[in-house]
């Protein structure tokens, strides 16, 4: 089957939440002047729907470059083992004590 990556590391969700930031930004400065200019605010309004959607093309998706640095979990610990043979239950462990 195929094995598709579904996630990014710590580091890429940052990469992709900055790079998202400064293209929607870019796109409402560039589309607010351009508006300006032409005296069209409708103008405005889809030159930054088109920044969102580049922005939402480029970051939503988990690309390769979000996931160079993937997070390395430990080990988990074993459980203790009861020296009563038993299992204890939590009523009894606070009875003990």
């Amino acid at each position: 089957m195929f094995n598709i990556a579904t996630h990014m590391d710590y580091e890429g969700q940052g990469r992709a939440e900055k790079l998202s930031r400064v293209i929607i930004t870019l796109f409402g400065v560039v589309g607010l002047i351009w508006g300006y200019i032409i005296q069209q605010f409708s103008q405005t309004v889809y030159i930054l729907i088109a920044g969102v959607l580049l922005a939402s093309i480029l970051t939503i998706p988990p690309w390769p470059i979000y996931r160079r640095k993937p997070l390395s979990w430990q080990k988990p610990r074993p459980e203790p083992q009861s020296t009563t043979g038993g299992t204890e239950t939590e009523s009894s462990k606070k009875k003990k004590k």
